[in-house]
C-alpha cells in the first residue's frame, strides 16, 4: 500500500511536466477474470438443506468472516468458489457432505477490485470494477473533467503491471469525442488527472 501511495505521489509530481509515459493499451480485459473478495463486501452464504447455517455476513476490515459454526475464516483474496469450498471443509466436522454457495450480495470491493480517480475529475471517486470497463465508463461515473483539468496529461497507474504508468488522453475522449482515446481499465487502476497551468 505504501509503495502504491509513493508511486501516486511521484506520478502527481511528474504529471505536471509534459507526459513521457507510453499510451495505455486499448485492450486490457482478462477473459478469465474472477472477482476477488475484499473488505466491505457483503456475502450471502447458503448451506444447502441447512437454512439455520445460511446467512449474510460482511467481510470485516481484517478480511475475515464469521458464520454459524465457522469463526474467523479469511475471505479476502479468494473468489466466491474458493471460499465456498473452504467453508464446506470447515463444516465437515458437523455435517455430512455439506454443499455451500457463496454469492457476493453487495460489492465493497477491496483496493484490488476498484478503479480510483483523483485530481481534476468533477467528482473524484473510487469505483467498483466490472468486466470490460473502459475509461469512458469511468469518466461518466465521475462526471467528466473540471474546467481546470489537463485531461490529456492524465496518468493511469496499473497495479496489475507493478504500478506501470501510462498516458491517457481524457480531454480528447470526453470533450472531443475521440473514441481512439478510450481504453479498457483493470481492477486496481488509479487515474490521476492534473490541473492545467492556465
Amino acid at each position: 500500500m505504501l509503495r502504491m501511495l509513493a508511486a501516486m505521489l511521484v506520478a502527481i509530481s511528474a504529471v505536471g511536466c509534459a507526459s513521457s509515459y507510453p499510451s495505455a493499451p486499448a485492450k486490457a480485459a482478462q477473459a478469465d477474470y474472477k472477482y476477488i473478495i475484499g473488505p466491505g463486501d457483503m456475502l450471502n452464504i447458503v448451506v444447502w438443506r441447512n437454512p439455520e447455517l445460511s446467512t449474510t455476513v460482511p467481510v470485516r476490515p481484517d478480511g475475515r468472516i464469521t458464520t454459524p459454526l465457522v469463526e474467523d475464516m479469511v475471505a479476502q483474496g479468494k473468489n466466491p468458489s474458493q471460499l465456498a469450498r473452504e467453508i464446506e471443509t470447515a463444516l465437515k466436522k458437523y455435517l455430512q457432505d455439506p454443499v455451500v454457495t457463496v454469492v457476493v450480495a453487495n460489492f465493497g470491493g477491496g483496493n484490488s477490485e476498484q478503479v480510483r480517480v483523483i485530481g481534476q475529475a468533477t467528482r473524484p471517486a473510487t469505483l467498483p470494477y466490472r468486466q470490460n470497463m473502459t475509461l469512458l465508463d469511468v469518466m461518466i461515473a465521475v462526471g467528466g473533467l473540471t474546467d481546470f483539468a489537463a485531461g490529456n496529461r492524465a496518468v493511469l497507474i496499473r497495479a496489475a503491471e507493478n504500478n506501470k504508468e501510462y498516458n491517457v488522453r481524457l480531454t480528447d475522449l470526453v470533450k472531443r469525442g475521440d473514441v481512439k482515446a478510450n481504453v479498457q481499465v483493470l481492477p486496481g487502476d488509479v487515474i490521476i488527472i492534473p490541473e492545467s497551468w492556465f
